[in-house]
């Protein structure tokens, strides 16, 4: 199978282009940025099975191009995580990244006979609902209230109404918050995660001091990848609409403090009065993602809770997030 990635070098879409690599598929990588250098050490020994488009997604043409070019299914990746900030400083751009940019992607596949489209949309569409149910189903109703959230939600519901008129296969995943290999701040990325935070503090060796304790239901980027690959890789999934999460909530200071184990010198902890800290948690309380349709459909579970994230992370983190 070939994929193509929009949105590939983002942090969710290496994740999704590594695993596909290491499942024997073929990908390109579509993005406005370029490979970043832990990733183009991480995947040099895939060879011709990876290419790389440097394009902007709002330019149809480009997109179009790329699609015709020859791809089994399409990852729609592309997006600004926007904090407020931004939502007041350039609305228009983070429409036509997050949602205008979804329409030509979706002729283009249609056009080509593109197998199957992935949207990779976002717990945020949940919005303010999050706040009042425990558990988020993907029936549970939406009141997203960011323009990042607004435009995610906005494009499952575009996604779906087009494939039901042009029956085509397109299926939207609601990613939870999500942490892991090759995530980096600036950018098109307004609110990294705390992990992030905390790994960059180690890499300058700095204490880790977190505004907060940080409790979510945390899901790690190779849980997603692999659950995406799974989808992509699935007959006739059953559903149009699925959450990809974990089962169970952690805080952040306590993976930071798994993290810390072994690294000598490397403090992570809570600020204590009177100290500025050095990672804010971006992350607001909200109910957790609902994972009951990818179990029962298809046996899926994250298998990377705090202990075994950290773990796996700081393995990577030695050998390419140092930099």
């Amino acid at each position: 199978m070939h994929v193509l990635i929009f949105g590939g070098a983002g942090f969710v879409g290496l994740n999704i282009a590594q695993g596909l690599l290491e499942r024997g598929h073929a990908v390109t990588i579509f993005d406005a940025a370029p490979l970043p250098s832990a990733a183009q050490r991480a995947f040099a020994d895939h060879g011709e099975r990876l290419r790389l488009i440097t394009g902007d997604v709002t330019d149809a043409r480009v997109v179009a191009a790329a699609v015709a070019g020859g791809c089994d299914a399409v990852v729609m990746g592309a997006a600004i995580t926007a904090g407020p900030e931004r939502d007041a400083a350039d609305p228009e751009r983070i429409l036509a990244v997050n949602l205008l940019a979804q329409v030509p992607i979706l002729q283009a596949a249609r056009s080509a006979g593109v197998r199957r489209v992935i949207n990779l949309s976002s717990a945020a569409s949940y919005g303010a609902s999050g706040q009042r149910y425990e558990l988020l189903e993907e029936t549970t109703p939406c009141e997203p209230v960011s323009l990042y959230a607004i435009t995610k939600f906005a494009s499952e519901r575009v996604a779906a109404r087009l494939s039901d008129l042009w029956q085509t296969d397109v299926i939207s995943v609601r990613l939870s918050a999500v942490f892991g290999p090759f995530e980096r701040g600036g950018g098109v990325r307004d609110t990294p995660s705390p992990q992030a935070l905390i790994a960059a503090c180690c890499a300058r060796n700095e204490s880790a001091l977190l505004n907060e304790p940080g409790d979510k239901d945390w899901v790690y980027a190779v849980d997603v990848a692999d659950a995406v690959c799974l989808l992509l890789e699935a007959e006739t999934p059953q559903h149009t609409l699925y959450n990809i999460s974990n089962a169970a909530t952690f805080t952040a200071v306590a993976w930071g403090h798994a993290f810390a184990q072994g690294r000598p010198g490397f403090v992570c902890r809570l600020a204590q009065d009177g100290e500025t800290p050095t990672v804010p948690v971006f992350a607001p309380n909200r109910g957790r993602l609902s994972t009951t349709r990818l179990a029962e459909e298809f046996g899926w579970h994250a298998r990377f809770d705090c202990a075994a994230s950290a773990e796996h992370f700081g393995r990577w983190f030695d050998q390419y997030g140092r930099d």
